[in-house]
């Protein structure tokens, strides 16, 4: 493999970092701001709203950008934007950052996988993904605990600027390794874009994406505040995020596994299932610092993995209604779930303001059976349509 390929696996091991090291600062933000955990979660909702935006429109608008330049421009972006979360003054300064940020996101997560496979022979395309892709996975289960331990114990400020470090790393990276004559097929046109959105099938599979994945995040996005009301100090909260994210890379490869075996449909069933029974039971183990661990650890098993099964039967959907636009469709859902986690921690925060803190498991478990009620349908209507998506392998780790 290309050392180029680094480049495109540092930059995701720095973004998968920003968007989720928050979570385990919010605490730290809320105090040192002087704002509520409500508009701290707004951090999170924001940014993912910035990522679902970008990922489609920008992506569309810079279609005929050469692709090192578009790469390199995002970089400087995302360290940009890190810089200037660092240097915040308040909080709108803050929550301004959070979303330039996020843009960059959204449009490298949908450049990324073009460029990797135009790194390699079309045999290694698969391969090159998965590598790549491998940087979100290592961010979950280094970056995110390292960034919360830099946060709790040096300030919030020095987590964006160790991420600002690793985004001008990948920079220099791109710029010394990413060759110029990458070749690409100009991106989907947001006319493109609006038909696949027209079809009912495609977007009761992206409801089902956003109130599953978002349904989780509603209680994900307040977890530093409900840990450490439950007694845990602030600096174990790196440790246990750590505990979820050994996990959800452990999980991820399972959830894969299943739609394999089982097919999409009845993977997504049984994880959703779970998923809302896990968070159910979180409720009464948080107070409890040993059987919260547990609970996190199981949490982050099936947190994340309905995301291949979901990607796969979107593709599913996508050849029998869009066959001539299955790559916007399987885009699309990737801006389904960062919706469902904007509206989830936005919807967190209120609950947060209203209910309180050790309310937001069980509605997160409520809204997660609204998506097992979404996939259930959604198997009665291939049933009655005579359609049975077969099984097939996922290489993407985590929805992006």
């Amino acid at each position: 493999m290309p050392i180029a390929l680094l480049a495109l696996t540092i930059s995701a091991f720095a973004i998968g970092t920003t968007e989720f090291v928050i979570v385990g600062l919010l605490p730290t933000v809320a105090a040192d701001l002087n704002i509520g955990l409500p508009s701290a979660g707004l951090l999170v909702s924001l940014y993912a709203l910035g990522v679902a935006i970008g990922a489609p429109v920008l992506t569309a608008l810079t279609g005929k950008l050469p692709r090192k330049t578009l790469l390199l421009g995002l970089m400087a972006l995302f360290t940009l934007g890190n810089l200037l979360a660092w240097q915040a003054p308040g909080y709108n300064s803050l929550i301004a950052a959070r979303i330039l940020t996020g843009l960059a996101h959204g449009v490298f997560f949908s450049i990324g996988s073009t460029i990797a496979t135009g790194l390699v022979p079309k045999e290694k395309a698969a391969s090159a993904i998965a590598i790549m892709f491998t940087g979100l996975t290592v961010a979950l289960v280094t970056g995110v605990p390292l960034g919360t331990f830099i946060g709790q114990h040096f300030g919030w400020r020095e987590t964006f600027l160790a991420v600002s470090a690793l985004g001008a790393i990948a920079f220099v990276v791109s710029l010394l390794f990413i060759p110029r004559s990458i070749k690409h097929t100009p991106p989907a046109s947001l006319m493109q874009q609006f038909r696949v959105l027209a079809q009912p099938r495609l977007l009761l599979v992206y409801a089902t994406t956003a109130v599953g994945y978002g349904g989780s995040f509603i209680p994900f996005t307040f977890l530093a505040p409900i840990l450490q009301q439950a007694g845990f100090g602030a600096g174990a909260v790196g440790w246990v995020m750590l505990v979820y994210g050994v996990s959800v890379a452990a999980g991820n490869i399972w959830g894969g596994k299943l739609a394999d075996r089982k097919g999409p449909i009845a993977a997504l069933k049984l994880i959703f299932a779970l998923l809302a029974a896990v968070l159910l039971v979180f409720n009464f183990t948080a107070p409890h610092p040993w059987l919260a661990v547990a609970t996190v650890f199981l949490w982050g098993a099936v947190a994340f993995g309905n995301v291949p099964g979901l990607q796969v039967y979107v593709v599913h959907q996508a050849e029998r209604h869009t066959p001539q636009a299955v790559d916007v469709a399987s885009g699309l859902n990737i801006a389904a779930f960062n919706l469902g986690i904007a509206f989830a921690a936005w919807a967190g925060g209120l609950v947060v303001t209203h209910l309180g803190l050790m309310h937001t498991p069980w509605i997160g478990a409520l809204v997660v059976l609204g998506a097992l009620a979404l996939t259930y349908w959604s198997g009665r209507l291939d049933v009655r349509e005579g359609f049975a998506p077969r099984a097939a392998g996922s290489t993407l780790a985590v929805a992006h």
